[in-house]
């Protein structure tokens, strides 16, 4: 995000707007400003004028729940602002509202021409990505309709409908036509002698398919509120640090984030869930990866949305296999989206199959939540969808064939399809890309800590103990086989994978904390792999880089050969934690912490790898998400790992 743009977010709607409040609809930029609901932008431009003319801005939007700016029409010192604009905007389910009050500033009646331009363009998020890609949307109409008390927009492509709907209390005086598409709701205020007058402006959106009856809110007052009691549920009852209190902080910034990234998910039964997004702008969505490790940060704190990502997960699991390679038996989804392009078919994401590690992971979680809760009820409940998940990890992913989980590049889709999945972020350490099969190391720790967890559930639980025994032998077998073929023995480290012929890619990667966070690691291993991580070529000062520097391959400005994760030093600081490498934990999360009270006690997606020692603020990465549900949860898994130290 840039620094004009300031996002707000609630469930699965979103909007970014400008330092006055105004959203102007530019394509072409990294992030876009709007209002967007499931994939699609529902307004794309909204755009205030008094007289005639952009008012300056007195006081710029900040961060915040709500969007909130003073305003005063343009003039010089020598006669002061005849009136003023109190704007103040809020996101609620669907729906975008706004409150203006214009003060007189003057002993005199005044009257001024307000008004506010609005346009839908209904653009899917892919098209707005800056990645060059265009597509061709055939058939695709736009209406306008003025109704009594503002304008609707709708958008209609064969099957696929969506629309758009503004209104104003009071009603405009009329609506204009612009020559653009675009409408203006035009009002003529007459103020009283020091007098204000306010106008509420409410923006319903419905996306194709949404059969709920939505209910735009009141004001923004009305959103704050909704907002803050949905806080205050999800941090009552964590116990923050009294010792620390800017982990307190942190941890109490993620809490009211991760309410706010809560998103509507359906369950096995039909019943209504609510599950944690990746992240926003840009993946407002259900991830499997992303959900799953949110879901195991928060479990010591709370426990429901491990159940609800667990049964959504469940529900959309792989039965069969489909036109696409990735969709296989048992397979956990990576991605789903609404969007018209994914309902169209022209991105893949509509459900993506591209992950070697969501299935494992859900395994995990299911495990951690049993030994958690005792929840016997939804172990027995999820028992088919974990041994289809085992079954795919031992046949389809290539446990039995392969001795390893292997993925190969999808054709448009990841080309890595591990949590380092950008197209560069598995390579040697010159940079070189392998071809062909890819085993990545982390997926290889998360299988084990899966079968190990599984083979418990089914000893103690479904009452299987021949089933736990095979799932507890393939584990044993899976570690001995990771530490004769991943170990270089000339950096004393882990490769980042093997390619497919089992050569060795020889990035030193952060990936080696996760397998201290899965215990494959042999101890002798383990305590040499948690120590290098705190060298200075891995550890920046604000967390343990992606890719240690002085490799040709890395970057500090790189999405994932260089950059600073925090979930990534999360599961870091839990592994070395596990290692009883205490020390080095505690390093690592004051590193985080330290990142996180410099932005506000949030933590972002991700960070430049610049070191602290040359750089004494923590370098932001250029298009990373401003609220990441993974990085809202990494405070909590620091809270785990070393308490209040």
């Amino acid at each position: 995000m840039t620094d004009r743009h300031h996002l707000l977010v609630h469930g699965a709607t979103f909007a970014t707007v400008g330092e006055r409040g105004d959203i102007s609809g530019v394509r072409g930029v990294s992030s876009p400003d709007g209002l967007f609901v499931r994939d699609a932008r529902h307004l794309s431009r909204w755009q205030l004028t008094v007289d005639g003319a952009v008012p300056e801005v007195l006081s710029p939007v900040a961060d915040g729940d709500a969007a909130r700016c003073v305003l005063v029409p343009r003039g010089g010192r020598q006669e002061p602002p005849a009136h003023t604009l109190f704007r103040e905007q809020a996101v609620g389910d669907s729906s975008f509202v706004e409150s203006l009050r214009v003060t007189n500033n003057r002993p005199v009646t005044t009257s001024i021409r307000l008004a506010i331009t609005a346009d839908v363009d209904f653009a899917d998020q892919f098209e707005l990505r800056s990645d060059h890609r265009t597509y061709v949307k055939p058939g695709g109409v736009r209406s306008r309709q003025v109704l009594d008390d503002g304008i609707e927009f709708t958008y209609q492509r064969a099957e696929w409908r969506s629309c758009t709907a503004i209104t104003a209390d009071p009603a405009p005086d009329t609506v204009e036509e612009t020559g653009t598409g675009a409408r203006r709701l035009v009002w003529t205020l007459d103020l009283e002698p020091h007098g204000t007058t306010e106008l509420v402006l409410r923006v319903i959106a419905r996306p194709h398919g949404e059969k709920r009856a939505l209910r735009v809110p009141r004001d923004p007052a009305s959103v704050h509120e909704q907002l803050m009691a949905a806080e205050a549920e999800f941090v009552e009852g964590v116990a923050f640090p009294t010792g620390w209190p800017e982990l307190a902080s942190a941890c109490a910034r993620g809490l009211s984030d991760l309410a706010a990234l809560q998103i509507p998910a359906t369950g096995p039964d039909g019943e209504e869930l609510r599950v944690p997004a990746a992240g926003a702008p840009w993946f407002l969505t259900l991830l499997g990866r992303d959900a799953l490790l949110t879901s195991l940060f928060a479990l010591p704190y709370r426990v429901q949305p491990a159940a609800a990502t667990l049964l959504a997960l469940a529900t959309t699991q792989a039965t069969g296999t489909g036109l696409s390679p990735v969709v296989q038996p048992g397979k956990i989804v990576h991605e789903v989206r609404y969007g018209e392009l994914a309902h169209f078919g022209q991105v893949p994401f509509g459900r993506y199959y591209g992950s070697v590690d969501a299935t494992p992971l859900f395994l995990v979680l299911l495990g951690a939540y049993v030994e958690r809760t005792s929840d016997t009820a939804l172990a027995h409940r999820l028992e088919p969808h974990a041994r289809a998940a085992i079954g795919w990890m031992l046949d389809h992913g290539g446990l039995t064939s392969r001795g390893y989980l292997v993925y190969r590049a999808d054709k448009g889709g990841l080309a890595n399809q591990n949590w380092k999945d950008s197209p560069g972020a598995i390579c040697c350490s010159d940079g070189t890309r392998p071809t062909g099969a890819v085993m990545a190391a982390g997926a290889q720790g998360y299988a084990y800590d899966a079968l190990r967890r599984t083979a418990w559930v089914a000893r103690t639980v479904w009452g299987d103990e021949t089933y736990a025994a095979l799932l507890e032998q393939a584990a044993t077998d899976l570690r001995d086989r990771f530490q004769r073929d991943f170990w270089m023995q000339d950096s004393s480290f882990p490769a980042l994978a093997l390619d497919g012929d089992g050569r060795q890619i020889d990035a030193l990667a952060s990936d080696a904390g996760h397998l201290l966070w899965s215990g494959l690691l042999d101890k002798e291993y383990g305590e040499m792999v948690g120590r290098r991580l705190l060298e200075p070529d891995f550890f920046s000062g604000w967390g343990v880089r992606t890719l240690a520097s002085g490799q040709p391959a890395y970057h500090p400005l790189s999405y994932h050969r260089g950059s600073v994760w925090p979930h990534d030093n999360a599961l870091i600081t839990l592994g070395l934690a596990r290692y009883g490498l205490h020390d080095e934990a505690r390093t690592v999360a004051h590193a985080l912490v330290d990142a996180a009270t410099a932005a506000g006690h949030r933590l972002p997606e991700v960070l430049a790898g610049y070191g602290r020692d040359t750089h004494p603020e923590p370098v932001p990465y250029p298009h990373a998400c401003v609220r990441e549900s993974r990085s809202a949860a990494a405070p909590l898994a620091l809270l785990t790992a070393v308490g209040g130290a």
